[in-house]
This record gives C-alpha cells, sequence and structure tokens, in this order.
C-alpha cells in the first residue's frame, strides 16, 4: 500500500533550513497495524501529514497505491484523502449540534451519496466502531470522551479508506479509556483487517501495534515487528 523511498521534509526559514524528515525509507503492506512513535518535535507529525496526502515531500518518493503522490494535483490529493484514507484525530473534530449519526455521516454528504446508501454506510461505520445504537441520537457533548473517539473512528470508516491514520487518538482520554480505544482498533485489524497507521509518543500505546517504527530528530532509528505486543482481552 505505501512505498517510502529517502523521504524528506525541509522547511526553510530564510537562509536556514530545518529537516523535520531526513531520508525516511519503508514500506507498509495491505492488513498491518503499524505505530510510528517519537516525542515531541521528533518529525513522526509531518512524516504523518505526508503519508495522510495532506503535504508533499521535499525530496524522495512516495507511492501510496502505486501512485507517485508528488506527480497529483490538488484534485486527486483531496479524491486519495476522501476515499481511501481515514483520519482519527486527538481533538475529535466534531460537530456540536450535530448527532452522532449526523458526524458520521457527513464526508457521505459531501459525497453526494444518495440517502438510503448514507444510512446503510454510517450505521454500518458505527457498528463496526462498536459504538452502542441507543446512543446514535445523541449530542458529542453528552458522550464521554472514549464514546466521542468511537464516532470519530465510525466517521473515519465511513467511505470504507484502504487506510485508517490516527494522530495521538488517546492523547485526550484516561488510561482506562484510552484502552477502550486502542481495544476498538485491534477488533478493526484483527477481524476486519483494516490497514492501521498509529502516531503516537507514548510506548504504551505503540505496543498495541503489530510493528513500530520509531523516529527521532526525523530519522527512522528502527523498525521491526513488535514481539511484546499487548493484546486486549475479550477482542
Amino acid at each position: 500500500m505505501i512505498v517510502c523511498k529517502n523521504i524528506a521534509k525541509i522547511y526553510k526559514n530564510g537562509d536556514v533550513e530545518t529537516a523535520a524528515v531526513k531520508n525516511a525509507t519503508f514500506t507498509i503492506q495491505n492488513g498491518e497495524f503499524v505505530a510510528i512513535m517519537g516525542p515531541s518535535g521528533s518529525g513522526k507529525s509531518t512524516l504523518m501529514h505526508i503519508l495522510g496526502c495532506l503535504d508533499t515531500p521535499t525530496h524522495g518518493t512516495y507511492l501510496f497505491d502505486d501512485k507517485d503522490v508528488s506527480l497529483l494535483d490538488d484534485n486527486e490529493l483531496a479524491d486519495i484523502r476522501n476515499k481511501k484514507i481515514g483520519f482519527v484525530f486527538q481533538a475529535f473534530n466534531l460537530l456540536p449540534r450535530a448527532s452522532v449519526l449526523r458526524n458520521v455521516a457527513l464526508p457521505l454528504v459531501y459525497a453526494g451519496m444518495a440517502k438510503e446508501a448514507r444510512k446503510k454506510a454510517t450505521e454500518e461505520a458505527l457498528v463496526s466502531a462498536a459504538f452502542p445504537q441507543n446512543f446514535w441520537g445523541h449530542l458529542p457533548n453528552q458522550l464521554s470522551g472514549g464514546m466521542t473517539q468511537r464516532v470519530a473512528i465510525a466517521r473515519a470508516l465511513v467511505n470504507n479508506p484502504s487506510l485508517i491514520l490516527a494522530d495521538e487518538p488517546t492523547g485526550n482520554l484516561d488510561t482506562k479509556t484510552g484502552e477502550a480505544v486502542l481495544h476498538a482498533f485491534q477488533k478493526l485489524h484483527l477481524e476486519r483487517g483494516r490497514t492501521i497507521i498509529l502516531i503516537t509518543h507514548e510506548p504504551y500505546v505503540a505496543e498495541h501495534a503489530e510493528r513500530i517504527i520509531n523516529i527521532k530528530d526525523g530519522e527512522i532509528i528502527e523498525d521491526g515487528k513488535n514481539y511484546h505486543r499487548r493484546m486486549i482481552n475479550n477482542l
């Protein structure tokens, strides 16, 4: 699914150049659950933006589904983001005055899907995210943090994307609630074969993935299978 070859991202401020990512080379296969881990300022957020087609590298090659992202125009990049990538953010980014159903359906509304197809896809996404049906009509401020994040996960799933890209999805949650969210990601991976890239600074969170890519000062310092994977009981 993803091939990165010598990816670099350099920011310029006058004559000063800062390399946020340096010569990153790796591949991610369909169905993998990968954590990209590093401290604040390590370059992981910059790399996430490149992987999510929100930014382009200064140097190197990024292939997504065999397409060279650097050769795509803005409309083609937007099409990939809308149809092939589901984003889950730390801040949830839900509409406060819209119900759970409306929030999850929003990408399909923008895509112009017919009402019945939209309804079916929305309900399937909520079921996949293990969100209880008796809360589908609630507003975000009526939900717990963990439930709110599950809504965000369902919204990421609603277009049936190839890739789920989660940026610090447990960052605003307590440990117990964060475990519930990680449980949802593990179920999506193990039971539904979803490809997931999880961005985090927490080793404990990264250990729920099957593979960990460590990044420091813009460079990948370690990339390997997680032999000590934390599995959540009763998946």
